[in-house]
């Protein structure tokens, strides 16, 4: 694989990224921005009414956080007319038809104009509704697929999945297309329009019997999470985005074709600055919860390899991999793992190490101004464990309480409710996590390490669009980069 220029590759496109709102999404857009200025247009598809209203979230959301700071130290009072004449907002939704552009005249513009798509937009709620996650994450990629074939000039489409519609697998897992029908546990009869048609059903039912709209989303989380699991796949998220991925690869057609699948995404490594972050991802609810003294225990396996990666280098492997297989017409599908686990592995042991001695070092400072005290984490090693602790320690005083309760007239009810409300959450909670706690497999990512060795090979650009996980000492990484990233953006 030879590799020219990424910068000169960047310049005079015209780049249509989808989800422009997004974690990703909003890194990526900064990043072209920054190294090139001379990208023709960025056409930027977010959910909102009409232009104003995309116009205010877009700058709501993305050009008023400090990601954009680097890039207005640069720019000076030139960076709105630089995004006033290369940025493009469109207001729109993935889940329709002609991605919900209203604007004729726009929806024209791209057809003619746009030559690289790319699709970050998706749900990434582990627990989402599963008619939600399936018009976003399956028929979504299919309606942007089909977008891409409109497009007059178009040179190839980017879908941004996850590494692990693999699921529950362990060893080595590969960089392998999904195909259409294909389960993870043999049980046949996977079908994308008998899973609509479970879907319509399970509506009507609900909607037969008056049920409240709160009724209705339990329902339909409940509903992904069974339909997931029937077929050997873990939650309702990484169900759905592998069958986006089996819409894609069986719908392409002659389109160039790119799938990459990060792992567990963290904070910034080293672009635009070290340690920017927004929102509380996988495995930060741990991190928050750990500092501010609430996670008290915690269960898996302490010897589990936990594959992340931070967000500029997933950015990075992004533009390299478009500049890589732009225009390069093929029947097969070409798949980019990107994490850690193989090159660069660290397990859970070693974070909660650096998350004890980080807390310890740099307590957090709680409303009553008082520093919150961290110490060791009851660590329970087994699901049934973890049932028997929350048993003993929580369900049998809340039995206590549902006594008392009904003893003295349900005038303990509300703290009963709340009580009983934040176990369920916890154990539901858990239970979504639990495959990822005791997870055994580690992602390869040959495609990936060839594609850095072409960006490598090409030498001058090494620096600008680096993503190699080999690079990063985590003790660092995590001691002054992610927590500190974590704690101020995050905790704040």
């Amino acid at each position: 694989m030879e590799l020219g220029s990424v910068v000169q590759f960047l310049a005079n496109r015209n780049i249509l990224v989808t989800g422009a709102t997004g974690f990703l999404a909003k890194i990526f857009v900064e990043k072209i921005l920054r190294v090139q200025p001379n990208v023709k247009k960025l056409y930027l598809l977010l959910r909102a009414p009409d232009a104003k209203s995309a116009s205010q979230r877009f700058h709501n959301e993305a050009i008023s956080k400090d990601l954009f700071r680097v890039l207005r130290e640069k720019m000076g009072t030139s960076l709105n007319s630089l995004i006033s004449e290369k940025v493009t907002l469109v207001p729109g939704d993935i889940t329709c038809g002609k991605l919900g552009v209203e604007d004729s005249n726009l929806l024209e513009e791209m057809r003619r104009e746009v030559d690289i798509v790319v699709n970050l937009a998706a749900t990434t709620n582990f627990d989402e509704r599963y008619d939600v996650a399936f018009n976003l994450n399956t028929l979504g990629a299919q309606n942007v697929l089909d977008f891409s074939n409109e497009c007059a000039n178009i040179k190839m489409l980017l879908h941004v999945s996850t590494a692990y519609v693999s699921g529950e697998k362990a060893g080595l897992i590969l960089e392998k297309p999904c195909y259409m029908g294909e389960t993870l546990n043999g049980v046949s009869g996977l079908d994308l329009d008998t899973e609509k048609k479970v879907m319509a059903e399970r509506l009507s039912e609900l909607q037969a019997k008056e049920a409240t709209e709160q009724e209705i989303t339990l329902a339909m989380k409940d509903l992904g999470i069974q339909r997931a699991r029937k077929y050997g796949w873990p939650n309702t998220y990484v169900f759905t985005k592998a069958m986006g991925e089996m819409l894609l690869v069986q719908m392409k057609g002659n389109l160039p074709l790119v799938i990459l699948r990060p792992t567990i995404i963290t904070s910034t490594y080293k672009e635009p600055f070290p340690g920017w972050v927004e929102g509380i991802r996988t495995l930060d609810s741990l991190v928050v919860g750990y500092g501010k003294g609430r996670l008290t225990c915690f269960v898996g396996d302490r010897q589990t390899i936990l594959d992340m990666i931070p967000a500029d280098m997933v950015v990075n492997s992004m533009v390299v991999a478009m500049a890589a297989n732009a225009n390069q017409v093929s029947d097969n599908v070409v798949i980019y793992q990107v994490g850690s686990s193989v090159s660069n592995p660290i397990g859970f042991k070693s974070i909660q190490d650096y998350g004890q001695l980080y807390f310890k070092k740099h307590p957090w400072i709680g409303k009553d101004g008082k520093a919150v005290k961290v110490g060791n984490i009851t660590w329970l090693s087994s699901m049934a464990s973890f049932r028997r602790y929350m048993a003993i320690r929580y369900l049998l005083p809340l039995k206590g309480l549902q006594v008392a309760n009904t003893t003295f007239c349900h005038s303990l009810e509300g703290t009963y409710s709340y009580l009983h409300r934040k176990i369920k959450f916890v154990m539901r909670l858990v239970e979504l996590y639990e495959p990822y706690l005791f997870f055994k497999g580690r992602y390869d990512d040959i495609n990936t390490e060839k594609l850095r060795m072409a960006a490598r090979d090409a030498g001058f650009e090494a620096d600008v669009f680096f993503f190699d996980p080999k690079v990063i000492n985590w003790e660092d990484y995590f001691m002054n980069i992610h927590f500190p990233g974590v704690v101020h953006y995050v905790f704040k």
